[in-house]
């Protein structure tokens, strides 16, 4: 199935080259196109859309707001002419950023990761998720659920620690990433934790014991987790 999509932009020429770059691929479908972005907004609010270009700065509303205005967001991917809107995009869940001009390359690129992304929430209505995606340093990334040892919250951040030693940050609460686990192989132990519940080692005086060697506090308020720790 295609994805649909809508283009707004207030740069006719920008839109020319949105509607040519998407007829190379044969898994969207451009559905309407918008220099006017309150009709764009409005339209996208009574039609199912899969996929939205958007440029950033428009002159009646930004494309930030318009995507922060929609109760049911499709996947985004922001264009504009200035870097400096790279983080606003990303904190609003964006598929990719795209600095004009626009090469093919770079919109491939874009799109693929749109693909992908789509096809793996798809999967997981199915079968239990493998990946989790999250979005660090301006990209999103792939994680092997079963590459996760625990996870720490970082006020508005959380670092996801990984069985290779490596640690990737990402914008997100702790209690979000959560919804996107599988609940029964992962658990919260603490205001600040989640663990990997089959890679928990031990539990002794309400230290959790990873297999990494990590300890970790136990709550009062998690003690759940140890029936869920002793019956898997």
């Amino acid at each position: 199935m295609q994805l649909r999509c809508v283009a707004i932009d207030d740069e006719p020429l920008s839109l020319l080259l949105i509607k040519e770059w998407i007829s190379k691929f044969p898994e969207l479908k451009l559905i309407e196109t918008f220099e006017d972005a309150i009709s764009g907004a409005e339209f996208i609010r009574h039609t199912p859309v899969d996929l939205l270009f958007i440029d950033i700065q428009m002159p009646d509303i930004t494309g930030l707001d318009i995507v922060r205005s929609l109760e049911e967001r499709p996947m985004v991917i922001f264009t504009t002419a200035h870097k400096k809107f790279a983080l606003e995009g990303f904190e609003l869940d964006a598929i990719d950023y795209l600095l004009k001009p626009i090469a093919l390359e770079r919109f491939t690129k874009a799109v693929t990761k749109a693909i992908e992304y789509d096809a793996f929430k798809k999967s997981r209505n199915e079968t239990p998720p493998e990946n989790l995606f999250v979005y660090s340093e301006y990209r999103l990334i792939r994680i092997g659920i079963d590459d996760i040892i625990f996870i720490e919250s970082l006020q508005d951040y959380i670092k996801i620690h990984l069985a290779d030693k490596k640690e990737i940050m990402t914008l997100m609460p702790l209690k979000k990433v959560l919804e996107k686990l599988p609940g029964t192989r992962f658990k919260r132990i603490h205001r600040s934790y989640v663990v990997a519940v089959n890679k928990v080692a031990s539990v002794i005086s309400r230290k959790v014991q990873l297999v990494n060697g990590t300890e970790l506090p136990l709550s009062n308020s998690y003690l759940d987790f140890l029936e869920t720790w002793r019956n898997p």
